[in-house]
This record gives structure tokens, sequence and C-alpha cells, in this order.
């Protein structure tokens, strides 16, 4: 993995990088500190407004399942939440996915596409904003997400789960308001079709010479703590 180099610079934000670099986009378990998502990514853009990242296909990751070995999208959601879970390594199958989060902003974007480079859709996932460390960026999901689609139509996604993550205790009911509202929020850039919805990214493609990044073996090394 490569992390800070020494033309790399430190913000009061935290660290930025240069297009190329690899570094870690992490989510922390819903209701605990450890770090249960890991994926590592390659740098499209880092500014002071925005980070652009690429998740290659065949990215090793990690990812949560149930004890048991069970998926989690196959537990039934009455359960989905309660039962015990572990953390497991995993491939990104599939084509890649480019993801763009402004600045202090509670949720990130993420674009995909069908093979062939067919752009399918945008799709707001509703986060904390990202706090960046050393070797990347740390945040915890918030359940619910909207798709948006070319024609510029949208649709909220996972109510179900949101509403099921507040019954399993994993969301107090101000928490969850705040989260309504992050998404009202979102709405709004998208029905004025504002940034990044217009600014283009369909048409990016990544470098051919970029390497995959690897999983390092710290992957979970301390997380920041979020909220």
């Amino acid at each position: 993995m490569t992390a800070q180099t020494e033309e790399n610079t430190d913000t009061a934000d935290g660290p930025r990088w240069r297009a190329g670099e690899h570094i870690l986009w992490r989510y922390r378990a819903n209701g605990g500190d450890h770090v249960h998502i890991c994926r590592p990514m390659t740098v499209v853009r880092d500014t002071p407004e925005l980070l652009a990242v690429w998740m290659a296909p065949g990215t090793a990751c990690v990812k949560p399942e149930l004890a048991d070995g069970t998926p989690v999208h196959r537990e039934p959601l009455a359960t989905r939440y309660t039962k015990p879970r572990r953390t497991v390594r995993s491939r990104w199958f599939g084509t890649g996915v480019l993801k763009l989060a402004r600045t202090g902003e509670p949720w990130s974007v993420w674009l995909f596409w069908d093979r062939g480079w067919r752009f399918r859709n945008w799709y707001v996932n509703l986060e904390e904003p990202l706090r960046r460390w050393a070797g990347g960026v740390d945040s915890e999901d918030h359940f619910l997400d909207i798709a948006v689609y070319p024609d510029r139509t949208w649709e909220w996604k996972d109510e179900d789960e949101f509403d099921q993550a507040q019954r399993a205790g994993l969301m107090d009911a101000d928490q969850a308001e705040r989260v309504r509202a992050a998404g009202r929020r979102a709405v709004e850039v998208i029905r004025s079709w504002g940034s990044p919805f217009r600014d283009g990214w369909e048409d990016w493609r990544p470098d051919p010479a970029w390497p995959i990044p690897a999983l390092p073996g710290d992957w979970d090394r301390e997380p920041v703590r979020i909220g």
C-alpha cells in the first residue's frame, strides 16, 4: 500500500494524496469501534473540496458476514443486525466503482458502470463525513441510500434496513432524523443537478497502468472514532 510520501500535504483535516496513490476506504461497525469494511482504493483526485477514488474490479477487500458464514444480505431482515458477525476477506467482483466525497458532506456519491463502460447509475451513500488518517479515510454507514439514474430520476434505497437498524438499537431517533435531513439535502442537490452529477464523471476512465491496490495486513489498525 502507498501511504503518505514526502510530496503529500498535511492539512488541518488530515493528509492529502496524489493521483495514483493507494489508500484505504473503511467503515466502522455501527454501534462499535472496530472496522468491519475495508476497501483499498486508488486516488483519482484529492483537493480541499473533493476526494475521488477508484476501486478496481478484483480488489481484495474486507467485509462482514454472519458468524455462521451467511452473507449479510441473505439473512432475514428481522435478525440481520442482531446475530453475531465476523469479518472476512473477499474480492470486489464485477465492474469497478468510482467514489466521490465532498469535504464535510454526510454522504458520498458512487458511480457504477455495466460491462463495456455503459453507465448505470449514481448511488448516494448516506454516511458520516469522512475522517482522514495516515492510511486513508474512515466513516460509518447510515443504511439509507439514494439511487440516481441517467434520466435524472431518483429513488430512496434500503429504507427497510434503515428502519430495522433503528429497531435493533443501532441508531436512535435523533440520529435517524439527522440522517433523514441529510438525505433531504442530498435530494435538493439531485433536483438542482448540482455537483457531482453535472460534472461529467460518468465519462471518466481509470489509467490502465494503475495496479490493483493490495490489502495490507494491518488494514484494521486503530480506527478514527466517528461521532
